[in-house]
């Protein structure tokens, strides 16, 4: 039947047809996941293993790691030398055809270069790789035979051959596209792990994302500074205090000393519970009804452990100092939230 007959496109779709598509999935994954254990057991646990040589020849790389294929080895290629890039190893993917037309450029003698093909017999990549050895780059290949081309030129093999395809006909690439992926990204963690390559360096190449707002953002990125700041200084009444938290709108205000360190908070609920107890508090000062020691953060720390000190004290404003202990800024929740750190 051919793909675009028109009972390709029939919404019918039976009970077998269903049971058969859910085995199908079942058989391809167990295939899959065989694979990659295949992977697992043919590494040794040993210096001259490929893998081990493959993150040497990378760790000792000058340059940059220079990843190429073709087709879906090309896709699985472009993940690879992503990962790569964003665990501290430089990176970046060539596609072999463009290498051809100029793009072999882009490799310098100081570079390792990847090379990745199912067969070992690519022609796009045959093509450039010898020019690759001659300029001095370090060959890795990632084949599913020792015996081929790519192999034999290679001064690392990764071997990422698997026993059949996923696909019934054996043909489309899906085990093996699949142990290659895996054999990229067990080389990207072995790398990462011998850089001693932290959460802080993951942040810095993703500073776009929720790890990286989280791990890069201080608490003197967001806080509310200088007029922003509610504060008072002890002596005030509260009817003044009250005056300063409409004004800066935090819904609080710092009591500060003479030297402006905080030595005691007033919020809206503290007026609140004030209220409820229905006494005339029109000629209180803030010292007789405000809290003394009150939670603060430095302004170096990470916006994160202001978060973290807000949950565990149940509050929605923090006052912010500096190593001196002087007030310098304010944090109210909503500061966090608009900055993505929660």
């Amino acid at each position: 039947m051919s793909v675009t007959d028109d009972k390709t496109t029939s919404a019918s779709f039976s009970a077998e047809a269903a049971r058969r598509a859910v085995e199908l999935a079942r058989q391809t994954l167990q295939i899959e996941a065989d694979a990659i254990l295949a992977l697992k057991s043919r590494l040794r646990d040993d210096s001259a293993e490929p893998l081990a040589q493959a993150v040497q020849a990378v760790l000792q790389c000058q340059g940059r790691t220079v990843v190429s294929g073709i087709g879906k080895s090309g896709h699985i290629g472009r993940k690879i030398a992503a990962t790569l890039a964003s665990t501290g190893s430089p990176s970046l993917f060539m596609h072999p055809a463009e290498a051809s037309h100029g793009d072999l450029g882009m490799v310098t003698p100081k570079d390792v270069f990847i090379a990745i093909s199912n067969s070992g017999e690519t022609a796009e990549l045959l093509a450039i790789v010898p020019i690759i050895k001659r300029m001095g780059a370090v060959i890795i290949a990632m084949t599913g035979n020792d015996d081929s081309s790519l192999a034999r030129m290679a001064a690392v093999h990764l071997n990422v051959g698997v026993a059949k395809e996923a696909c019934t006909l054996n043909l489309a690439p899906t085990a093996s596209t699949t142990a290659t992926l895996a054999m990229g990204d067990a080389l990207a963690v072995s790398l990462l792990d011998a850089r001693g390559f932290l959460e802080e360096d993951f942040a810095r190449s993703h500073p776009g994302g929720a790890l990286g707002r989280r791990l890069l953002t201080h608490v003197r990125d967001v806080m509310r500074s200088g007029e922003a700041i509610p504060a008072v200084r002890p002596d005030v009444s509260l009817s003044a205090a009250l005056m300063e938290i409409t004004r800066k709108g935090m819904a609080m205000t710092a009591v500060v000393d003479e030297q402006f360190r905080p030595i005691g908070v007033f919020t809206d609920g503290d007026l609140r519970r004030l209220l409820e107890r229905g006494q005339d508090f029109t000629s209180f000062s803030i010292a007789e009804v405000m809290h003394a020691q009150p939670q603060s953060i430095n302004q170096d720390r990470l916006a994160v452990d202001a978060v973290q000190l807000m949950e565990q004290f149940r509050i929605n404003q923090l006052l912010v100092t500096d190593a001196e202990g002087v007030l310098t800024g304010a944090l109210h929740i909503h500061d966090l939230t608009r900055a993505k750190v929660i």
